[in-house]
């Protein structure tokens, strides 16, 4: 893995802020001339530091704004049913995170939705009926208090 040094850490807090920087703003941003920062940036993108490059949606209007937090616990932990388990979570676009968990559920989901009646119908039409889910547990934020994409550098 390569070792960071201060330059790229600045072009990667950069390129979080904003993905669509130009490379001769980002250059004049972290003190570099153009050149050498773009074949820093290049380096970055090779050695799958930065994997890839997205643009943050607004949920709320693209009819998706409510999200809620499922836990899962499955019949057993073999791994065929883990495995169907993360196969089918795949298929629905709905659910935008989910994790194998240590501890007291086996799966954390984070699932979002027009709103509750349409999670509702979601939960009752798609997770229950995923085979080896035991129980589904549903956990509905109040308020957002912090959200973000990028990784502290």
């Amino acid at each position: 893995m390569k070792m960071l040094d201060r330059i790229d850490r600045r072009i990667l807090r950069a390129l979080q802020e904003d993905g669509r920087i130009q490379n001769v703003e980002l250059a004049e941003k972290v003190g570099l001339s153009p050149s050498p920062c773009l074949r820093r940036v290049k380096l970055l993108e090779e050695s799958g530091i930065i994997e890839r490059y997205v643009a943050l949606l607004n949920a709320a209007k693209l009819g998706v704004g409510m999200t809620v937090f499922v836990r899962i616990w499955l019949t057993c932990q073999d791994s065929e049913t883990i495995e169907n388990f993360t196969l089918e979570v795949q298929r629905f676009p709905q659910i935008v995170e989910c994790h194998l968990m240590a501890g007291d559920c086996d799966f954390l989901l984070r699932v979002v939705a027009e709103d509750l009646d349409a999670y509702r119908k979601f939960q009752a039409e798609h997770l229950v009926r995923i085979k080896g889910v035991q129980s589904v547990k549903t956990e509905i934020p109040m308020q957002r208090i912090k959200l973000t994409s990028e990784l502290p550098l």
